[in-house]
């Protein structure tokens, strides 16, 4: 799966995720922070990540899987940067300069991760003078979005003032392989990789017995539904990006879970997407009578793997009820489509479809992910095996701290290609969720009116379940925090810019 996502490495699709997060230096020494100040603070740091300070090496001709070596030329000041805003310096000025930053490929003959400092956000109501934002870029190869989380982990602290690790730092660089040896690498794992197979298909051949049992038994359906229409962003992809996202309070988002008994916060913001694609699409009289989907990625990571590099991840299909008007009747639609979904991945394990992924032959993997990309069958009407992606990556629950500055807001940036042209990330922090895109500029050139759709989304499921507060359930309350709020309040309910 990480090798999938460098053979799919094009000049028009980089590979790698990120978010943008904003920081307050208020609790800083000083009330500031100097960008020496994060170069020390990384640094200090990095040995909590193996994530840091490895680059790939490929195999020639691809026979064999790309190799993780400690990088002997590793140069902090190579992946950490700094830029600043024109004036006015305001939000969508932000978001225009992160749409640029991440449209840029990383180096792959460096460790695969880039940050941005970026300062002058001197005109985003809501974000105290002298914040700073910092664009992350990090190869998916690297992370998925829980090993994400634990980057974010290493990266940042409880309080401001706390130490920078007591152990000492143990790292030592590596020579990098020469193409001999690569090659000899690659035919010793040739000859082992059918005892490979052999393994995997004896673990899953018990749950694919369980599969076809939940199918008779009808534990579960194989729903047309599933099945997603072409859309406008299933289409080969320009090097453009655009990206935007709004944060709103969690237990507003809890609180229409209300309108589904036994719906999930998953399902609420799978809803809220769903509601936004619609009312977008329609607005373009290009919506498709049948359901629009999402790919749902589901962690595997177990708790001894947490720091782990690359994914441990598999995946569900949600259809989104785009077809659905009414907000209620789309978030029990659903439901009922994600609990079915579940039960299937449930039966075949999800961790057995990504131990199956492991076992691909290297050699037809990368060439089956390059054509798909040179042929163009994107747009030679391929059906596409969803129509958009929403990622939940639950963030920390209390505020952490950067270089002494806390943390206000996050949101989460996603890698496109060919066949997905719009992907949606969203996250929690401490009483915050935010719903956030990355889209192709050439095929939604308007995020401000998407950004918009998903606020009118968001306010028409709070409006349904304010109409029926009996059924409401008990929220926990949001957790006390002395925090400036991030980027503009606008007529989203009570949602504001993430």
């Amino acid at each position: 799966m990480d090798a999938s996502f460098v053979a799919l490495e094009t000049r028009n699709s980089p590979m790698h995720i990120g978010s943008i997060l904003v920081y307050n230096p208020e609790t800083a020494p000083g009330s500031f922070v100097r960008f020496k100040d994060i170069l020390q603070f990384i640094g200090e740091r990095a040995q909590l990540s193996r994530t840091m300070r490895q680059r790939l090496v490929r195999v020639p001709l691809d026979l064999d899987y790309p190799y993780w070596v400690e990088d002997p030329d590793f140069d902090l000041e190579f992946h950490v940067r700094h830029v600043a805003l024109p004036q006015p310096g305001d939000w969508r000025q932000l978001c225009i300069q992160a749409a640029r930053i991440f449209a840029r490929p990383l180096d792959l003959e460096r460790p695969p991760w880039e940050f941005t400092v970026v300062e002058g956000l001197d005109n985003v109501p809501g974000v105290a003078k002298g914040s700073f934002a910092m664009v992350t870029k990090v190869h998916h190869a690297a992370i998925d979005g829980m090993s994400g989380i634990d980057l974010m982990e290493a990266l940042h602290t409880l309080r401001p003032t706390d130490p920078p690790p007591s152990k000492p730092d143990t790292w030592r660089p590596e020579r990098i392989p020469t193409a001999i040896e690569l090659l000899g690498k690659s035919y010793f794992n040739a000859l082992t990789n059918p005892l490979k197979q052999l393994e995997v298909a004896a673990k899953a051949a018990p749950s694919l017995a369980k599969a076809i049992k939940g199918l008779v038994v009808k534990d579960f359906t194989v729903s047309a539904d599933m099945i997603a229409p072409k859309s406008r962003f299933n289409r080969t992809i320009s090097p453009h990006r655009v990206v935007e996202g709004r944060s709103f309070k969690l237990a507003d988002i809890k609180a229409i879970r209300s309108l589904a008994e036994g719906a999930k916060v998953n399902d609420v913001f799978l809803a809220i997407i769903g509601g936004a694609m619609r009312r977008y699409l329609l607005a373009k009289d290009d919506l498709p009578k049948k359901t629009l989907t999402a790919m749902a990625p589901i962690s595997v990571r177990s708790s001894g793997e947490k720091g782990d590099m690359g994914n441990q991840v598999a995946a569900m299909i949600a259809p989104l009820g785009t077809h659905i008007e009414d907000p209620a009747e789309r978030l029990a639609f659903v439901f009922s489509q994600t609990a079915n979904s579940k039960a299937m991945s449930d039966a075949i394990g999800a961790r057995n479809m990504t131990e199956m992924s492991k076992v691909s032959p290297a050699l037809f993997m990368a060439l089956g992910a390059q054509l798909y990309t040179r042929l163009g069958l994107a747009n030679r009407g391929v059906a596409p095996p969803f129509t958009t992606v929403v990622t939940n990556v639950p963030g920390p629950p209390v505020p952490i701290h950067f270089a002494g500055a806390r943390l206000e807001s996050m949101m989460g940036l996603l890698c496109l290609t060919d066949g997905l042209g719009l992907g949606h990330v969203v996250q929690s922090y401490c009483d915050e969720a935010t719903i956030a895109f990355t889209a192709d500029r050439e095929l939604l050139p308007d995020p401000d009116f998407y950004v918009k759709c998903i606020e009118d989304s968001f306010t028409e499921l709070l409006a349904a379940t304010r109409q029926a507060p009996a059924a409401a359930p008990k929220t926990e309350p949001a957790a006390k925090r002395k925090r400036t709020a991030v980027p503009p309040k606008r007529s989203a309910g009570r949602a504001k810019t993430a």
